[in-house]
C-alpha cells in the first residue's frame, strides 16, 4: 500500500511512460563502442558507495570511451569527488527533494545507460528512466519498478548475493563488464595529510604515537555497540597501553555523543567527530594502527585505506556487509540475533550487540597492537590525487 501520494502518482506515470515507449532494452543490443553516456547510482550511505567503487572501476575499464556520471548522497559525495574512474557526480538529494531540478540536470547528459548499485526506490530506478536512458540495470530486480529495467528476468533478491560487492559486481557484468579487481577504491586527497596532521598536533599528539580508532555511533542504533562498553574498553585498552591515544570518529551530528564516551574514557582520548572535512577523514583513519567499529562507513573507509578494523557485527550480518578482502588483517566479532523475528535496521534498541563482551573486543584489539605494524600496499585506495 502506498502511504505517500506522490509515490503513487509517480508508479502511475511510469506505467503511462513506458507503455508509450517502443525502444528495445533487453541486454543483448548493448555496444559498447555506442554507449556514450553511463549513469552510476549509488546514493545512499558512504559505505555503501564504497562498496559499489570496484563496480564503477569495472564500468571505466569496460567503457573505455564513454562519459561516466555518478548520482550519489549529496551529504558523502565530498568524499569521492577524485576518483579516478567518474567524469562527473551530480547530487541526490534524498527523497524528492529537488526531484524533477536533478533529473532535468541528468537528461543533459543524454544518458545511454543506467546501473543503479545501490539507490532508495521509489525514487532511484524513476529517475534512471526519466534520465533517458535507453538500457537500466538493477539488481536486487524485485521491487515495483522492475518493468523499467533491462534485467526483469530472472528475479534475484539480496539473498542470491554473498556480499554486498558481489551484488554491485554482478550489475557492472550484466552490462558486459569484465570484473578484475575487487578492492574499494578510496583515492587519499592529497594537500589534506597536513591538515590532519595539525589537527593532531594542536591535540598534543605528535607523528610516532599509536592511535587506535572508536567509531562509537552508526546510522541505525541496531548497529551501535553500547556506550559503556566503549568506556570499558577505552579504560581498560589505555591502561594496558599507556602509549596509545584513543582517536573518536564521527559526524558533526555524533560529536556530543563521541565527548560523552571521551569525558567518561578520562584520559589519553580525544574527539575528532565534526572536526575535520569528510576528504580529511581517511587520512586520519589510515594513521590508526586499528579501528573498532560496528557495520558504518568509517569501517569501510579503513578497509579501503589499509587499517585493520575490529568489527562488531550482531543484528548485520558481516558475510553480506564485513571485511571482503584483507581478511587476515581484520577481525569480525560476529553475534547472534536476539530476537526473532528481527526487526533489523528498524529496531530502536541494541540487545543483539550486548552480546559482544569487551573482554573479546580488547583480546582483538590487543593481537593487533602486538603484531608489528606491516607496510600497507599501494592500490588505488591509497594513491594521493589532487582534488
Amino acid at each position: 500500500m502506498r502511504l505517500h501520494p506522490i509515490d503513487a502518482m509517480l508508479y502511475l506515470f511510469m506505467r503511462l511512460c513506458k507503455t508509450m515507449d517502443r525502444r528495445k532494452t533487453d541486454l543483448s543490443r548493448i555496444d559498447a563502442k555506442k554507449v556514450e553516456s553511463i549513469l552510476v547510482v549509488s546514493s545512499t550511505a558512504i559505505g555503501d558507495t564504497l562498496l559499489s567503487t570496484p563496480a564503477i572501476r569495472a564500468v571505466r575499464e569496460h567503457f573505455t570511451r564513454s562519459r561516466i556520471i555518478a548520482l550519489l548522497n549529496r551529504d558523502n559525495m565530498e568524499l569521492f569527488e577524485n576518483n579516478p574512474h567518474v567524469d562527473e557526480i551530480v547530487p541526490f538529494h534524498g527523497g524528492y527533494k529537488r526531484f524533477l531540478k536533478t533529473i532535468r540536470r541528468l537528461r543533459k547528459h543524454n544518458v545511454d545507460l543506467a546501473l543503479i548499485f545501490h539507490g532508495n526506490e521509489p525514487q532511484a530506478t524513476p529517475m534512471a528512466y526519466l534520465s533517458g536512458a535507453r538500457y537500466i540495470i538493477k539488481l536486487p530486480n524485485a521491487n515495483e519498478y522492475r518493468f523499467l529495467l533491462s534485467n526483469r528476468d530472472p528475479v534475484c533478491t539480496w539473498d542470491d548475493f554473498a556480499h554486498a560487492v558481489e551484488q554491485r559486481l554482478r550489475v557492472a557484468e550484466l552490462a558486459g563488464c569484465h570484473v578484475g579487481d575487487k578492492r574499494m577504491v578510496l583515492p587519499l586527497a592529497t594537500g589534506q595529510e597536513a591538515i590532519v596532521e595539525r589537527f593532531l598536533r594542536g591535540k598534543g599528539i605528535g607523528p610516532t604515537v599509536p592511535l587506535v580508532g572508536f567509531q562509537v555511533a552508526a546510522s541505525t542504533v541496531s548497529r551501535m555497540w553500547f556506550a559503556e562498553q566503549f568506556i570499558e574498553l577505552g579504560r581498560q585498552l589505555t591502561a594496558q597501553y599507556p602509549d596509545i591515544r584513543i582517536v573518536i570518529t564521527g559526524s558533526p551530528q555524533e560529536a556530543e555523543y563521541a565527548g560523552g564516551i571521551a569525558a567518561a574514557i578520562g584520559s589519553n582520548v580525544i574527539v575528532a567527530a565534526g572536526e575535520l572535512r569528510l576528504k580529511q577523514v581517511p587520512w586520519l583513519v589510515r594513521s590508526f594502527r586499528l579501528l573498532v567499529t560496528g557495520d558504518t562507513g568509517t569501517m569501510h573507509m579503513a578497509i579501503a585505506v589499509g587499517t585493520p578494523v575490529v568489527a562488531l557485527f550482531a543484528a548485520a550480518d558481516a558475510r553480506k556487509s564485513g571485511p571482503y578482502y584483507d581478511n587476515e588483517r581484520h577481525t569480525v566479532i560476529q553475534k547472534h540475533r536476539t530476537c526473532d523475528p528481527c526487526l533489523g535496521k528498524r529496531c530502536p534498541f541494541q540487545w543483539c550487540m550486548i552480546n559482544i563482551s569487551v573482554e573479546e573486543v580488547l583480546s582483538a584489539a590487543a593481537k593487533i597492537l602486538k603484531t608489528p605494524e606491516s607496510s600497507r600496499s599501494v592500490s588505488s585506495a591509497a594513491v594521493s590525487r589532487d582534488d
